[in-house]
């Protein structure tokens, strides 16, 4: 990075930290970032920022303050959002209609610290992380109809509506979605939701065989049943080398007891639960 570049430009004469509120300023600033061909790091609210490697770049572009439902119509099965919109904050208005995010957003926030925290719907999408629904009914790009956002050149773009069937040729929100920002710095995303299920249950047997943890598997995700998730967890190792967190990042409640177990969660009427309740494992 020069000095004397960075003096003159204008993106530059402020902090390191620059806060966007509207999608006309997200574009000047990536402008002027392109033409003065300064690196830029995009985030919201950090959720993700302790995986991997972080971004070297000269300025950061918050998009906290772009935050904020622009539509949302429940009989229609969608919801308009601004990049910086917490999914916390979508999955409660959601409830309110006994409805959901199907792809089950990852919270990172107890591997990280041991608290909650989703993050946003612009790292959502561009992250492309999805919860133990994903073998079920797919990951985070399944559920984009359309985004508006920025390019590398300081562009505005758009791709996708308000319904399922709107495109014709290649689907750009495919390709936004695990892009991580480097195609384009989101400004409005459209998602589809769906209506919760009556029932939804979370089965819990101690075992660390593997032989039968493999069985188990076999057994419960082949079967008739709406399985909406499965996990082994282990034992942690006894080693000096890491911390313990087993119990900060996986937030099952009412264990009982300790030690390695299976979970899985069934989802569907309460006839289907009681079913599973009395199979003999």
């Amino acid at each position: 990075m020069f000095t004397e570049e960075k003096k003159n430009s204008q993106i530059f004469q402020d902090s390191n930290h620059l806060s966007p509120t509207s999608e006309l300023e997200v574009s000047e600033l990536i402008k002027e970032a392109y033409k003065k061909q300064f690196p830029i790091d995009i985030h919201g609210s950090n959720s993700k920022k302790f995986i991997g490697y972080n971004v070297q770049a000269a300025k950061s572009l918050d998009f906290s303050s772009l935050s904020g439902v622009i539509e949302y119509l429940p009989e229609e099965l969608y919801i308009k959002v601004k990049p910086g919109t917490p999914i916390k904050d979508i999955e409660n208005i959601l409830e309110k209609n006994n409805q959901e995010l199907s792809f089950e957003p990852t919270d990172f926030g107890y591997l990280n610290d041991g608290k909650s925290n989703k993050g946003t719907a612009g790292g959502c999408v561009s992250c492309n992380f999805a919860g133990s629904r994903r073998f079920k009914v797919g990951s985070v790009r399944d559920f984009i109809l359309g985004f508006r956002g920025v390019n590398g050149k300081g562009d505005i773009i758009k791709s996708g509506g308000t319904v399922v069937k709107n495109v014709t040729g290649y689907d750009l929100s495919k390709l936004v979605s695990g892009s991580f920002g480097t195609l384009v710095a989101l400004t409005e995303v459209t998602l589809k939701i769906s209506a919760k299920k009556p029932s939804q249950n979370t089965i819990i047997i101690y075992e660390k065989d593997p032989k039968t943890i493999s069985d188990l598997f076999n057994m419960v995700l082949s079967s008739s049943n709406e399985i909406s998730g499965a996990v082994f967890v282990p034992d942690e190792p006894k080693s000096k080398k890491f911390t313990p967190n087993k119990i900060k990042a996986f937030k099952l409640n009412d264990l009982d007891q300790e030690g390695a177990f299976f979970a899985f969660r069934i989802e569907g009427d309460q006839k289907r639960k009681m079913y599973f309740n009395k199979i003999n494992f």
